[in-house]
């Protein structure tokens, strides 16, 4: 049974929460707590939840009705989502949504490739078509830094377009990755440890020349050329920073997570930028999981010396930011046992006792949104450090505690949360794995 304490915060949030029933005015509340802000980030506390996605795509619709913003930018590879931007913004050949997300094909598949983001993006490129000709379109871009190889064809591509022997001196730099057969892994492996010569130099090389030449390249054709550039500009970056992580791997977890981290805050910054270019302050939208988008301050991975995007973004943009988490007790999951293997449809079990979810379920609530903001009588009540649930692409629950939970002051980590009691697994475009029927004994973290 739970105890007295955790009872009378479970009655304290039950008091000061705002009950989600599934009518259009639910999120009224969030959308006056968000007022003017130029950045909203969405968290999800698992990489597989189709209710996170849902709700968080509603969210976000309203946002792009309502309060103007423009663009959407998820954790995910900066060539795979920018052919999705493509197609929503009409301005490419794929026929359908599903096309357009043919291009993840990145482990896991399913965090992008399932029936959620495919209504989601569906609802894009319908909303951009009722749009005046001369409106600014909502675009949609990837964050993360995965796709080394993949950014190296797309900057060769477009220089063999635009600037044929700019292109010999890109495929001469980047040759320098053809010994490790595409295998990023491998390549951080002989760098780091100093088996091999590490592409350091020509990566950067290769960025500062396409930098030199943004006037010439960007200006060729009006506003298609420059974003365009822009594209290119950005793959190069990522091949950089990509190159950069892969070798800090073998140097340490918190090395390599604060570079990912940074590359995904600077694309962001980048994106800003090149927006604001349209002349109007942009408005972002951002998906990524509640370990990158929640204040790594409030957590414990500051102890470790992490940071994460959200704390960055705040830094940088102060009250103009506003984090939203997502939190559930129990439900199923889509996720895998190990790295690189088929999803499963998993169960979750019921949060460990005292966490937070723990407490949310404790309220009887079924959905509920709770405000951090706008000094809640419930903030002091939750203030102290609890343990709080992560799930990312793996989920392994005989290690619940050691593979799935952290330290958290919630009401700092977040500006506001969504509490979904019972939830179930997003639905893979791409054939899933059977139902688990069994548990795994190994420990491995989570892949956030």
């Amino acid at each position: 049974m739970p105890d007295v304490t955790t009872k009378n915060i479970a009655g304290a949030v039950r008091e000061f929460a705002h009950p989600l029933i599934g009518a259009t005015e639910d999120y009224n509340p969030l959308m006056d707590l968000i007022g003017n802000a130029r950045f909203v980030l969405i968290g999800e506390a698992s990489h597989g939840t189709h209710e996170f996605y849902e709700q968080r795509a509603l969210i976000t619709e309203r946002l792009i009705q309502e309060k103007g913003f423009t663009a959407v930018a998820v954790e995910a590879d900066w060539p795979d989502a920018y052919r999705v931007n493509r197609y929503v913004r009409g301005v490419d050949d794929d026929p359908t949504p599903a096309e357009a997300l043919s291009s993840f094909q990145r482990f896991p598949m399913w965090m992008w490739r399932n029936t959620d983001v495919l209504n989601f993006v569906a609802w894009l490129r319908q909303y951009n078509d009722s749009l005046a000709e001369n409106a600014t379109k909502v675009g949609f871009y990837g964050l993360d830094l995965y796709s080394l190889y993949a950014s190296i064809t797309a900057v060769l591509n477009y220089l063999r377009k635009t600037d044929p022997e700019a292109a010999q001196r890109a495929y001469h730099r980047y040759s320098c990755f053809e010994n490790f057969a595409e295998d990023t892994q491998v390549y951080g492996y002989a760098t780091g440890v100093g088996l091999s010569k590490s592409c350091e130099e020509e990566v950067v090389s290769q960025l500062l020349e396409l930098q030199r030449r943004n006037a010439e390249y960007a200006k060729q054709d009006g506003r298609v050329a420059e974003d365009e550039f822009f594209y290119a500009q950005q793959n190069a970056r990522l091949v950089k920073n990509a190159e950069e992580y892969y070798r800090s791997m073998f140097r340490g977890r918190v090395s390599s997570s604060n570079l990912r981290d940074r590359h995904m805050s600077e694309t962001l910054d980048q994106l800003v930028a090149h927006l604001d270019r349209q002349g109007h302050q942009t408005k972002v939208v951002v998906w990524e999981h509640n370990s990158h988008l929640g204040d790594a301050r409030a957590t414990d991975m500051a102890q470790a010396g992490e940071v994460n995007v959200g704390q960055l973004v705040r830094e940088r943009y102060g009250d103009k930011v506003v984090l939203i988490g997502f939190t559930t007790y129990t439900g199923t999951v889509t996720a895998a046992t190990n790295w690189h293997e088929p999803a499963q449809l998993k169960q979750i079990r019921p949060a460990l006792s005292g966490s937070y979810e723990d407490i949310f379920h404790q309220t009887g609530l079924s959905k509920f949104l709770l405000n951090f903001k706008d000094n809640n009588p419930v903030i002091p009540v939750l203030q102290e450090s609890r343990l709080e649930r992560a799930i990312g692409v793996i989920y392994r629950p005989q290690t619940e505690r050691t593979s799935h939970y952290f330290y958290a002051r919630l009401p700092d980590q977040f500006d506001a949360v969504i509490h979904i009691d019972d939830t179930r697994g997003v639905e893979p475009l791409d054939r899933m794995a059977k139902q688990e029927t069994g548990e795994v004994s190994e420990t491995f973290p989570s892949g956030f």
